[in-house]
């Protein structure tokens, strides 16, 4: 189906209040927050519109196709699965990195990771000032939270340690969660020791991790509030240490290699198995369909925007097809993600959208629909009109960068230099990148290699 075509048909009523003006964010605080609540109030007076709670789930090294609903034949994921169903599912969206945290700093900020020194790190793997969020750059936390929004994150944060960098220091007011990349799922150990903390004070919970977030969550959601909200649900799972729930003896084995200085023990390449990766995602579902009952429950459901992507692409026990490569390659399997979008309120389920989206772009729709103007350029596009009001979807280019790789994409059209030299694929007949047509189209080549080399010579370079 043509992208006008899907925009079109996916399209409900023109909805001219998502995009609301909104003050400038600089320190923010109640008289911003109130300045944009009285303008969006002004704007949809009538239409029946209020500003969405917003919930961003995010898997963690979670493949294309390792849900149901992407094509998995063995993973389970009835919850996501329904979640799609009821709105928009991507088949062409991207993170905005081929690993952990430099897609973080795309979704938190809205630009490009290499604009900030954290963000070449690939990922961040040890305490730095230099590696992480500076407390004082704008974020979605802390733009939507000085428009009046509540704003929590429970799990994994990965955008800088303590003490220079944490999530409570960039926008959110809640935190729980781990400030590293992995931690054992049980005892939440990782090199530095136990990982886990209640805002910035290290804490302890023996449960499994995938449960105890969830259920933050889950708890979260149900509270009596009077504002809107933003909540970041940020798993571990599937992330490795290989381990389903009630594989305590695993965890125990893991958590004593640690100890013992065994700085691979996480990484569990011994370990794992094609059943214990589908019980890790299958348990991800079902938490995930525990905040979602919480939502339906507590009457929020119709008024809340949920988007569900993942970091990057999987590992070794991903289901990947028909992708080539893997996490930390620029091959679609590294970069490509299952997407997901839900606003009962505004947009009509049943939807399967081919066009090309990235992080970044979800910062800036998120923004544009709560009504707040950025508060610093963002290198997302904002899809609102495209959902909301059925405009053409959004031309852009998407732009990735490793040390030692480099790719575009522009529409079809996919340039990849890597070890094996230049590539030119056209993804709509070749998803697999099998077939090289740089000699076919020099042109194409050309510019595609052309607009990498523009976009990147504004961006930090690797040291």
């Amino acid at each position: 189906m043509a992208e006008t075509e899907v925009s079109r048909r996916g399209a409900v009523a023109a909805v001219g209040a998502v995009a609301a003006a909104g003050a400038v964010l600089g320190g923010g605080g109640t008289a911003e927050a109130a300045t944009i609540e009285r303008r969006f109030r002004a704007d949809v007076r009538g239409k029946g519109v209020r500003r969405p709670n917003v919930l961003v789930i995010l898997g963690d090294d979670l493949g294309w196709a390792d849900l149901g609903c992407y094509g998995s034949p063995h993973i389970r994921t009835p919850h996501l699965d329904r979640l799609a169903r009821q709105g928009v599912r991507f088949t062409d969206a991207y993170s905005a990195a081929a690993v952990c945290s430099p897609t973080r700093f795309g979704l938190y900020t809205g630009r490009y990771p290499g604009r900030l020194r954290g963000g070449l790190e690939e990922p961040i793997a040890r305490p730095d000032r230099l590696f992480g969020i500076p407390a004082d750059h704008p974020t979605l936390g802390s733009q939507l939270k000085a428009a009046g929004y509540d704003t929590a994150m429970f799990g994994k944060w990965h955008c800088g340690f303590l003490p220079w960098f944490s999530p409570v220091k960039s926008g959110w007011d809640t935190f729980f969660g781990n400030l590293s990349g992995a931690v054992d799922y049980y005892s939440k150990i990782t090199d530095g020791g136990v990982d886990l903390y209640e805002g910035e004070v290290r804490t302890e919970d023996l449960g499994y991790y995938t449960d105890t977030i969830a259920d933050r969550a889950a708890e979260y959601v149900r509270r009596d509030r009077d504002r809107p909200w933003l909540l970041n649900l940020n798993f571990t799972a599937p992330h490795w240490p290989w381990e389903a729930p009630g594989d305590r003896k695993v965890s125990a084995e893991i958590t004593a290699r640690v100890k013992a200085g065994d700085g691979r023990a996480l990484w569990h390449d011994d370990g794992g198995s094609l059943d214990t990766y589908r019980r890790m995602v299958e348990a991800m579902d079902a938490a995930i369909g525990r905040v979602l009952r919480a939502l339906k429950e507590t009457g929020q459901e119709n008024d809340t925007l949920v988007l569900f992507s993942s970091d990057n692409g999987g590992e070794r026990w991903s289901y990947q097809w028909p992708l080539t490569g893997a996490k930390a390659s620029l091959n679609e399997g590294g970069i490509r993600v299952p997407n997901i979008l839900r606003w009962p309120a505004r947009i009509r389920p049943r939807q399967v959208s081919d066009v090309p989206v990235i992080t970044q772009d979800w910062t800036a729709t998120i923004l544009e629909i709560v009504g707040v103007r950025p508060a610093q350029p963002l290198d997302g596009v904002s899809l609102a009109p495209y959902l909301l009001k059925g405009a053409r979807a959004p031309q852009h280019d998407l732009f990735w960068r490793t040390k030692q790789e480099r790719a575009l994409r522009q529409g079809r059209w996919k340039y990849l230099r890597n070890g094996d030299g230049d590539g030119l694929f056209d993804l709509r007949a070749d998803p697999r990148e099998q077939a090289n047509l740089a000699r076919r189209h020099p042109e194409v080549l050309k510019e595609l290699s052309g607009r990498w080399e523009a976009i990147n010579k504004d961006l930090l370079p690797y040291s």
